[in-house]
């Protein structure tokens, strides 16, 4: 029964898979837009797609704090993209604590805290089992640029400015972060599920965040774009930031819900670079 189920799934993939990178890119916009459209239509009040991103995310670090305490093992994990996670999220805390002081300050303090734990254990614990080797991204390409960018975008308001470039640098490094886990697991070209749970986590969890700011352009005719003050790159470059990491997650995602409803596994496979 289970291969009559899957049936439909199989003749799906195989067909997207056959496909050349135009129409694949054309289906992959149609069920992004779908999805909004369906997110638009049952959720009435869309800053809950925030707090749902931020709970995905808690979710994606304790299935790590789950693999790590019970395998005893970091294999397959970045280091550095959870140290440029815990970078972000401190920003992003210091700034939510003066801001805002919400739901959103505590499920970001609550991540930052176990995101610090995993570094704590990958960087001493477990170091024997971290494959330092396959994680070869330099730190600096990633945590630079965005540095730079939130010094001359960033959102005018009437709080300091240091807190409002760490607010920027924040969005800008998180939209980037997972690049190193990335580049780990192509390098390695099998993922096993704890990292593969984790890294579909973020990808759903950007998704989320993605379409708030989308639908809340649309909601406004794009006039929600130009709302502060002066800094009228400000918010374009959000939804921007918002849809580079879910572009970058995208092809993760396709073969992650490929390897589990086609395949019935976990272990995800990514394609040989050609």
């Amino acid at each position: 029964m289970g291969r009559k189920r899957s049936a439909p799934l199989n003749k799906l993939f195989a067909w997207v898979r056959r496909q050349s990178t135009k129409v694949k890119t054309f289906v992959a916009a149609v069920t992004a837009l779908a999805a909004l459209v369906a997110l638009k239509l049952l959720v009435r009040d869309h800053n809950h797609f925030f707090v749902a991103s931020e709970s995905i995310h808690v979710l994606g670090i304790l299935v790590l704090i789950y693999k790590l305490t019970t395998r005893k093992s970091c294999s397959g994990l970045s280091l550095k993209t959870q140290e440029l996670t815990a970078m972000f999220l401190a920003a992003r805390s210091c700034c939510s604590l003066f801001m805002e002081g919400d739901i959103h300050t505590f499920l970001d303090f609550l991540t930052l805290v176990s995101t610090l734990w995993v570094v704590y254990m990958m960087r001493f614990k477990l170091k024997s089992t971290y494959i330092a080797d396959l994680d070869n991204m330099p730190l600096y390409y990633v945590a630079v640029p965005p540095a730079i960018l939130a010094v001359f975008i960033h959102p005018y308001t009437h709080h300091a400015p240091i807190g409002r470039m760490l607010w920027a640098f924040s969005v800008y490094l998180e939209s980037i972060c997972v690049l190193p886990q990335l580049r780990m697991m192509q390098n390695t070209k099998m993922i096993e599920p704890f990292t593969a749970n984790y890294v579909f986590a973020l990808g759903v969890a950007r998704f989320l965040g993605c379409a708030h700011w989308i639908i809340k352009v649309y909601d406004s005719a794009g006039t929600y774009l130009f709302l502060v003050g002066a800094s009228y790159a400000w918010l374009p470059m959000v939804l921007l930031a918002e849809a580079v990491q879910t572009f970058i997650l995208a092809d993760f995602c396709y073969y992650y819900i490929k390897s589990v409803m086609m395949n019935g596994q976990l272990l995800v496979t990514l394609p040989l670079p050609v």
